[in-house]
């Protein structure tokens, strides 16, 4: 899977963007910025984990959109994998253009 330039998630487009650090610490793997709509992943990850990555931070967007300011670390990521997974198993995560 191609990771997409952006998601739309309600009305809103996130970009997405590959950065060599994210939120400037070499922990992080991932990040969605709420306030100006992007979302970053660490370069250098397998595909594989880019699209777990994804998915997870895609959550929380959509858990902000829709009104949950306040978010769980461990739900999202327990969702996350789960969600993942099942993207996969169904071949659902494939790259879609945006409008």
């Amino acid at each position: 899977m191609t990771i997409p330039e952006q998601v739309k998630i309600g009305a809103i487009n996130y970009k997405v963007q590959e950065k060599t650090l994210v939120d400037n610490a070499t922990e992080n793997w991932g990040l969605c910025v709420f306030y100006d709509n992007h979302i970053e992943i660490l370069e250098g990850l397998s595909e594989e984990r880019k699209e777990q990555i994804l998915v997870h931070e895609i959550l929380h967007a959509i858990f902000y959109e829709s009104g949950f300011e306040e978010q769980d670390e461990d739900l999202v990521n327990r969702v996350g994998i789960t969600f993942h997974q099942f993207l996969k198993d169904n071949n659902l995560f494939h790259k879609q253009d945006v409008n």
